[in-house]
């Protein structure tokens, strides 16, 4: 350990390194026979850390609360007042290890994680008459402005569109994956992201009231309204504690003994209550980790164990949040002269000179099917609408339906389904056909919501910004049994609030989940696409691009509790048999101290199981049509 380590350690933990230094003292006190000073330099240590520790536990009893901490100071002040110093001195090194080990497994991985402000947009370029765009703080922004947006930049406040037109990825606000088109004199909403061409807006409100900062207030006031978990321990805190108290009064009264009452408190200390859960549940976060889920405290893990409602976004979450082609459609027309490989090739090679959101997609989609793109001369992109070229011999143009309508003969609209959207292609002045995009389900979607049932989870909910076709589609194939579309952010957050089954689970991603994720139970973020508002308002940040970590992130807190429980019972019915031994005189304090010890040892390695894989449940898919929330309410 480096000295800057020792040092962020004692700061960090200031009790542990305290009794570490006092019992150095003690020893070297006692290996040069000062006894006394032994004595009177742990009982000191001793007694002032439980008068530090006695604020705490009056304040906790006085709001209904039983600690472990009562046990604990009582068996300090116990041991020294019947001179067993050492012993005194061993218990607050338990009670400061415990403690150490329940923060280190609460706070594990949160320093890993981004401020949700920290995408919050701090500059706007505003433009006045007769001069170049100057750069302001977004905060500074006033109603009426003319502000410059460039491309690929987040939108700073709410305003309304000036340019022609404009091509918006609203995904973080509304979950919607594919582009949003606006025309002049639409509404822009703050938190969305420009497309390829920069555009100019007029601000129609100020930083403090856009959209994105009534999502940051919704997170915020969601994640305090949360209440707080119990720690597990302190569940087992009052029965064991009144047994403790119990036996150690009969030891007192049958031996008129003062000290039988001490040695009885030292083998009842709550080590197993204070060790066990943190131990495990620190070996729960590291296992996973090691999977590509950070959980951010033990609570959480607490709270996955008893999911019993798991409710979904689907864009970026039950989805791939990226449009990829569906089908490729031939008009009638054109059915003897073109293939279909060949009307993607010549698309796909037009595409090459746009720089609209879906060409990527077209392009992709040709290259998936071993197309060769051919070169282009005369292209010309028309803004938002579509681009020409000729590719090869032939002239292509590739757009929206008004666009290729306007240019060619035949043209035939296509019929999509809910989540799909059309790119319209024309050859040589003649409709040529149309591709189908769209933003499937993720091929372990499925196995994920299986997995969960199997886990203990009675309900399963969409919620989504897309339309109502789009959201059935997807809930009816992934068997989720209910759905809610075109939900804002405070739509989510009322309709979680409202649910029955709890906990309630939300998996989510993007700036749109935050305020849910932070409502929710557990809030789980998909991380490795999600934005920061996301991951810093989630319990459980999922680092992989992977959904079944939703279903494994259940198991791990189960599997957890299990294993904390199982520890927490063999230390309380050992220190049982301990207790019941030193009520009879057959367990010196020192002696009993030690054998604590022992208590603890096996108290921690059986909480280490933690540490290893379970056994995953599987299951087949259930089927059944979905249900809308709406419908049901």
């Amino acid at each position: 350990m480096t000295l800057t380590a020792l040092r962020t350690t004692i700061i960090r933990f200031p009790l542990v390194a305290g009794t570490v230094v006092a019992g150095a003292a003690v020893a070297v006190l006692l290996a040069t026979g000062q006894a006394s000073a032994a004595q009177w330099t742990t009982s000191g240590y001793a007694l002032l850390v439980a008068i530090f520790r006695s604020g705490s536990m009056v304040k906790a009893l006085r709001s209904g609360r039983w600690g472990i901490d009562l046990l604990a100071v009582t068996a300090i002040a116990a041991t020294v007042a019947v001179g067993e110093y050492v012993a005194a001195l061993i218990i607050v090194l338990m009670l400061a290890g415990g403690e150490a080990l329940e923060e280190i497994a609460q706070g594990r991985a949160t320093r890993e994680l981004r401020s949700l402000l920290e995408r919050v947009p701090q500059t706007a370029h505003r433009e006045l008459p007769g001069l170049p765009p100057e750069d302001i703080p977004a905060g500074d922004v006033s109603r009426g402005d003319i502000l410059l947006i460039k491309p690929s930049e987040v939108v700073p406040v709410d305003g309304l569109l000036l340019t022609a037109a404009g091509s918006f990825d609203e995904s973080t606000l509304t979950g919607e994956s594919l582009p949003v088109e606006h025309a002049k004199g639409d509404t822009l909403l703050s938190g969305s992201v420009n497309g390829d061409n920069a555009v100019h807006m007029k601000a129609t409100s100020t930083a403090k009231d856009s959209q994105y900062s009534q999502i940051v207030a919704l997170v915020q006031e969601a994640a305090s309204s949360r209440p707080p978990v119990v720690r597990l321990a302190d569940r087992y805190a009052i029965p064991f504690t009144l047994l403790a108290f119990s036996l150690a009064g009969m030891g007192w009264y049958f031996s008129q003994d003062p000290a039988r009452f001490a040695q009885v408190l030292v083998v009842a200390t709550p080590c197993p209550l204070l060790i066990a859960a943190p131990v495990a549940f620190l070996a729960g976060t590291s296992r996973a980790a090691h999977a590509g889920i950070i959980i951010k405290n033990g609570g959480t893990l607490e709270q996955l164990a008893r999911v019993r409602t798991a409710v979904f976004d689907k864009t970026g979450t039950l989805t791939h949040g990226r449009p990829t082609l569906s089908a490729v459609r031939i008009s009638k027309a054109a059915s003897a002269g073109i293939s279909e490989d060949r009307l993607l090739q010549l698309a796909a090679s037009a595409e090459q000179y746009s720089s609209h959101v879906l060409a990527a997609s077209v392009i992709d989609a040709a290259q998936h099917r071993g197309l060769e793109l051919l070169q282009g001369r005369n292209a010309s992109e028309h803004a938002t609408q579509g681009v020409t070229a000729t590719c090869g011999d032939q002239t292509v143009v590739v757009g929206k339906p008004d666009f290729v309508r306007s240019v060619t003969s035949g043209f035939e609209e296509a019929e999509v389904a809910g989540g799909q959207l059309a790119v319209y292609v024309g050859v040589d002045g003649r409709f040529g056909g149309a591709l189908i995009m769209s933003d499937p389900l993720r091929d372990n979607a499925v196995s994920t919501l299986a997995d969960l049932r199997r886990l203990g989870v009675r309900e399963t909910l969409l919620l989504t910004g897309d339309a109502r076709a789009t959201a059935e589609k997807i809930a009816s194939q992934a068997g989720i049994s209910r759905f809610q579309a075109g939900c804002l952010p405070g739509d989510k957050v009322a309709i979680v609030a409202g649910l029955r089954e709890r906990p309630v689970l939300m998996v989510g991603d993007g700036v749109n989940d935050a305020p849910v994720l932070a409502a929710a139970d557990v809030g789980v973020a998909m991380g490795a696409k999600g934005s920061t508002a996301a991951s810093e308002s989630a319990d459980v940040v999922i680092m992989l691009d992977d959904l079944s970590k939703a279903a494994l992130a259940v198991d791990i807190g189960q599997r957890t509790v299990r294993i904390a429980l199982a520890s927490i019972w063999i230390g309380i019915l050992l220190s049982i048999g301990l207790m019941v031994a030193a009520v009879f005189g057959y367990i010196p304090a020192v002696a009993g101290a030690l054998l604590q010890e022992l208590v603890d040892l096996a108290t921690i390695l059986n909480a280490l199981r933690a540490l290893s894989d379970g056994r995953r449940p599987t299951a087949t898919p259930v089927g059944g049509p979905p249900v809308s929330v709406a419908a049901v309410r």
